[in-house]
């Protein structure tokens, strides 16, 4: 059953070609035998997950209706709260925190009738390209095991990819689906800011957060999106539908674009290694064969999109991650004299290198006398990449560029360089700093037999289009269906 996508299995397990339990069953003896090496996951629920997926059965053999992930297993991203299990944020801060309530995204999972298997590992509070700054453990990339996953959703994607698990939620603040979902070869889903409830997930960007799907195919991610997307009242940026109305994302996925009209911006994608730039090119040579037009928009603020991001995202972290204090919950330092030490002390024993850095700089940039010249600049420049948008899809459906500069990086090849590892992103903030929807599909490899992502950025609220353009592309290749060996 490992070669089965999430929908083609929830279809053999209703028709009773499959049995969740059994399925299940070998998902965790996967995760048993691969696990050690990959460390994908933060913690697993076996006796748990296979309650769900006996469940499932016996309904499905009552004839009862169930839900549309009936039986399929599925892992969280483990800065998403969850009544079972800890909830760590990859940090020794929240090392043994267990919520009181679950995500209302694992809600929608659990109403449709997923079995979740786990939590994943990921960047200490979502701030990474790599995965390397989890507090925890190290997860590794299933097609090289020197190199990193990507980050922050690093432990979904190699879940994914090595088929422990038949698809998975993480989270994006920019480009923390994308990235990892390019750099181990699966589908990553940002949706459109406000599309998909953040109530329950653990804050970093408060306004640039979004929770999403990470999948094998194209179809899984429009079957997850359809399960998780919708108006949240306890969500305040979510959006209300009466507004921005949920389609079936399913529905008419094969179902090609006519004239379809694709943006490139040429001088912001010179900076990517020739591998990347040529399946950009190869992949964009598809879609003219499809019958696309290739159009040339220029963007010229992108080029301040990280600046940007980092000042905005650091001091949205610096006031979100101030609620960790070794008073209300979590770590407390052992070695505090007084309070202030509590809170000093806990702070500098449990948080890793990369959040303390990102404190410091969110601090900095809000801090008296640097306010206006560093975070108002900074909201005045994620506006005009929002114009910048804006106008090019007014000449285009939709604008593709790559997911990242280069393939999967040597693990501690970049950790010591921050710089570098923030420039990873270089191509995947702009769409959280617009607020508007982008998807990675695989589109090749390199030299080195690691996989390539084509990142395509569509208008808010377009996600339908965004994953029947995806489609078009996966309909006529076979890059989604080659796997690391240690998936075999």
């Amino acid at each position: 059953m490992g070669s089965l996508s999430a929908k083609e299995l929830r279809g053999k397990i209703v028709s009773r070609w499959a049995s969740s339990a059994e399925v299940t069953s070998a998902v965790f003896d996967r995760i048993e035998r691969h696990e050690p090496v990959l460390g994908a996951f933060i913690s697993t629920y076996r006796d748990e997950a296979l309650g769900a997926a006996a469940n499932v059965d016996k309904r499905v053999a009552s004839g009862e209706p169930v839900g549309p992930l009936a039986g399929v297993p599925v892992a969280i991203k483990d800065n998403m709260c969850t009544t079972f299990g800890a909830t760590t944020c990859g940090s020794k801060i929240l090392a043994n925190f267990h919520a009181p309530y679950n995500a209302t995204a694992v809600e929608k999972l659990l109403a449709a009738d997923a079995v979740i298997v786990g939590k994943t590992n990921m960047d200490e509070f979502a701030m990474g390209s790599s995965t390397e700054t989890s507090g925890l453990q190290r997860t590794v990339n299933p097609w090289d095991t020197s190199r990193v996953p990507g980050g922050s959703s690093g432990g979904s994607a190699a879940a994914v990819a090595a088929g422990l698990c038949y698809a998975a939620l993480g989270s994006d603040t920019g480009g923390s689906i994308r990235q990892p979902a390019g750099f181990c070869g699966v589908v990553g889903l940002k949706p459109t800011y406000g599309r998909v409830s953040r109530f329950g997930l653990v804050a970093y960007g408060s306004s640039l957060d979004q929770i999403g799907p990470i999948t094998q195919t194209v179809a899984d991610a429009a079957l997850l999106l359809n399960v998780i997307a919708g108006h949240d009242p306890a969500d305040s940026t979510s959006v209300d539908e009466a507004v921005a109305p949920v389609p079936d994302y399913l529905e008419q996925l094969d179902e090609p674009i006519r004239h379809l009209r694709i943006g490139l911006v040429p001088q912001f994608t010179a900076g990517a290694e020739e591998s990347v730039r040529d399946a950009l090119a190869a992949a964009i040579e598809a879609y003219r064969k499809l019958g696309a037009e290739i159009v040339e928009v220029q963007m010229s603020h992108l080029d301040y999109a990280i600046a940007a991001y980092y000042v905005i995202a650091t001091a949205e972290a610096s006031s979100n991650l101030a609620r960790y204090d070794g008073v209300h919950y979590g770590y407390r330092s052992e070695r505090a004299a007084d309070y202030v030490q509590v809170y000093t002390k806990s702070r500098a024993e449990a948080f890793g290198k990369e959040v303390k850095r990102r404190i410091m700089l969110g601090t900095y940039a809000l801090s008296s006398g640097y306010y206006d010249a560093y975070y108002l600049k900074a909201l005045k420049v994620r506006n005009l990449i929002r114009c910048d948008f804006t106008q090019a899809f007014e000449k285009c459906d939709c604008v593709m560029m790559p997911v990242s500069p280069t393939t999967a990086f040597k693990i501690g090849e970049k950790i010591d360089d921050p710089l570098t590892m923030y420039l990873s992103d270089i191509y995947t903030i702009a769409a959280n700093l617009a607020g508007i929807p982008a998807a990675s599909i695989p589109c090749g490899f390199d030299a080195g037999s690691l996989p390539i992502g084509l990142q395509i950025l569509a208008p808010a609220f377009q996600e339908e289009n965004l994953l029947r353009i995806a489609r078009m592309f996966e309909a006529q290749t076979d890059w989604h269906r080659r796997k690391p060996s240690l998936a075999s």
